[in-house]
């Protein structure tokens, strides 16, 4: 029986993906694959984590743990983005992994700005009503990420109306009270200058995009996309700026 040339060439993708190597990413928070949908990066094959629901009282060690059930390579690389930068950072504490490359977020509790411990004190965003006043504070979050374009407001409205609440106000508050001081081996990060949520004044990073806000994966993506394909093929030349 011959097979059709739709067939064949599903089974030419499939051969294709099975030659590549797994990279894993993990969105900010709340957010999804769609915030890396412009990242070009040859020989590899995105696997995407899937946020859970955490369990009550559960912390960001504990919450980290569960998510490397979705890992199934050996001495993974993790790319994490703002939130998910954090959380990459708490998995690799807890398995052996290649490199972790953070975009967008902060290394250990030293480089959380210093208004954001303020919320330690006055943990408001626990009672925050995010989902009924998210209208009332687009603007300012388009203010905060830097946002470009009418694609990148939009992007970021339908990834805050497909987030829950609840998770909205956890990770926040895993942000703030964060206290991690062990920096892993092997860990590159990737900053805009000019990003209002995690300052570069606070912190220290490898690759610098200049001018470029909290929202660089988007924004700057062909340049992201050469930062991260120098650091998962060493071979090839990196510029930092």
């Amino acid at each position: 029986m011959v097979k059709s040339t739709e067939l064949q060439q599903k089974e030419q993708v499939e051969q294709f993906q099975k030659t590549l190597k797994d990279i894993y990413f993990i969105s900010g928070l709340g957010a999804d694959k769609r915030v890396f949908k412009q990242l070009q990066l040859e020989g590899y094959q995105p696997v995407y984590i899937d946020w859970l629901e955490p369990e009550k009282g559960e912390s960001l060690e504990s919450y980290a743990k569960r998510l490397t059930a979705q890992i199934k390579s050996e001495h993974p690389i993790l790319v994490g983005l703002s939130f998910g930068g954090i959380v990459a950072v708490e998995i690799a504490k807890q398995i052996e992994v290649e490199k972790v490359i953070l975009i967008s977020s902060t290394t250990n509790q030293s480089e959380i700005p210093p208004y954001f411990k303020f919320f330690r004190g006055f943990p408001i965003h626990r009672i925050f009503p995010f989902k009924s006043l998210l209208w009332a504070v687009y603007w300012i979050l388009f203010w905060l990420f830097s946002l470009e374009t009418i694609d990148e407001r939009r992007l970021l409205r339908a990834i805050l109306r497909d987030t829950d609440a609840g998770f909205i106000k956890w990770a926040i508050d895993k942000v703030v009270t964060w206290k991690n001081e062990i920096i892993p081996d092997k860990l590159y990060h990737i900053h805009g200058l000019n990003d209002r949520i995690f300052p570069v004044r606070f912190l220290k990073c490898d690759f610098w995009s200049e001018p470029g806000g909290h929202f660089i994966i988007l924004s700057k993506a062909e340049q992201v996309s050469k930062w991260l394909e120098g650091l998962v093929h060493p071979k090839k030349a990196i510029s930092k700026g």
